[in-house]
């Protein structure tokens, strides 16, 4: 009995992808919910698992453009079953019994034939096939070392291994130089990749982008994190970051500047009364934004945890379509990869984004005297169509000042 490996559904709005990648070979003995590929959309990176055990057999190569519901493998079940191979060597072993037996003259004239006249004239395994096909290695050309001379699959990796040290034929084309090849490689872009990229220029030609800027003194939040952390990673068993601080002070400042929490959509205008705040996070795959939903609701501890869990799918390709939807702002750190100043770019049809930086210590002026201080600089993008530069600077101040003292988050003001 086979069973089709299909191409899950992920969501409404997604219909095809790219099969970047196989986890096993043609003709691989699979376990039930083993990880059999990765797809590639232009949202999302998921996996494919084998919905039973079996021998499967791979219709689709690396690479390929394939659509939902389409079917890119089977899988024979109980193919790889031991016990039915059993039978199959019983039967063999039967059949040789039954043979009529050779004279001793005849034994002695089959002892005298080459072993490799034996060898050529047995079956190859599947695995020996297999590596004729990939390594371009002919089996008869081989010594063996199995039973009767037959060709094993350590045989082929060892010939393939000595090719290199064989002399070439004189007839052999000319290598091309080194250069060719190694100064450029060309590949398709995924579909991942070409979403962001279409997305990013989409964001630049149809909003008004403005950039805003500030800059806040981190010394506050730094004092918190070293005075409580060792009791908040006992008790939630996370530890306290920054990202936490910066997420309660953008929504209290949504929550003061109601205008950075609209977007536009067609020809309305539409106001947002949640908080559902998008984390940029870096991956092997691309910029990822998953969103942390009712963070008005969420303590400090919570939204450490919520980041962590979404970050850590991220990067794992575990991240589903609705863990990336539906978010009203988003946070960007440039900071982790030493970034002192940028202008981020809007994550449509969001009005904002805020952008943060490296800390660096610098001279500041406090009530008169010139002082030591952690600083960050704070930029803040938006859609001037929505956000007027009033708005835009009061809403970063509000994020300065909750950052600077963060009592104000407790008594939110």
């Amino acid at each position: 009995m086979s069973l089709e490996v299909k191409i899950p559904a992920l969501g409404e709005s997604i219909n095809s992808g790219i099969l970047a990648k196989w986890h096993v070979k043609d003709g691989d003995t699979v376990q039930k919910d083993q990880p059999l590929f990765e797809l590639e959309t232009d949202k999302i990176t998921s996996e494919g698992i084998a919905e039973a055990a079996g021998k499967i057999s791979l219709k689709v190569s690396e690479g390929t453009e394939v659509k939902i519901g389409e079917v890119v493998a089977t899988i024979s079940e109980g193919g790889s079953d031991s016990s039915s191979e059993k039978p199959a060597k019983e039967s063999k072993e039967k059949a040789a019994d039954s043979a009529p037996k050779k004279t001793e003259k005849e034994s002695k004239e089959d002892k005298s034939e080459p072993k490799e006249t034996a060898k050529k004239s047995d079956a190859q395994s599947p695995a020996v096939r297999r590596l004729a096909e990939e390594t371009g290695v002919d089996p008869k050309l081989v010594e063996g070392s199995g039973k009767d001379g037959r060709v094993t699959k350590g045989d082929m990796l060892a010939a393939n291994d000595a090719k290199p040290s064989e002399a070439k034929p004189a007839s052999a084309a000319p290598a091309k130089p080194a250069s060719t090849g190694e100064r450029q490689t060309r590949k398709k872009l995924s579909p991942l990749r070409a979403k962001i990229a279409s997305r990013l220029v989409q964001a630049q030609h149809e909003a008004a982008m403005l950039t805003t800027f500030n800059e806040v003194d981190m010394s506050a939040v730094m004092e918190l994190r070293k005075k409580y952390q060792d009791d908040f990673v006992k008790k939630h068993g996370v530890k306290l970051g920054f990202m936490s601080f910066f997420t309660k002070a953008v929504v209290n400042a949504l929550q003061e500047v109601p205008a950075i929490n609209a977007q536009i959509v067609g020809d309305s205008l539409i106001q947002n009364h949640y908080y559902d705040i998008g984390v940029a996070v870096s991956t092997p795959k691309g910029l990822m934004v998953p969103v942390i939903r009712d963070c008005e609701k969420l303590g400090m501890a919570d939204i450490e945890k919520s980041i962590g869990a979404v970050a850590t799918r991220a990067r794992d390709g575990k991240i589903t379509l609705a863990d990336l939807e539906g978010g009203v702002f988003t946070i960007t750190n440039g900071g982790i990869f030493g970034s002192m100043l940028s202008t981020p770019i809007l994550n449509s049809p969001q009005s904002a984004i805020l952008g943060l930086h490296a800390i660096n210590e610098k001279p500041v002026a406090v009530n008169g005297q010139v002082v030591i201080r952690p600083m960050m600089y704070l930029a803040l993008s938006y859609d001037h169509r929505v956000v007027d530069g009033r708005e835009a600077v009061t809403f970063l101040v509000k994020v300065k000042q909750a950052i600077e003292d963060p009592t104000r988050l407790v008594i939110g003001i």
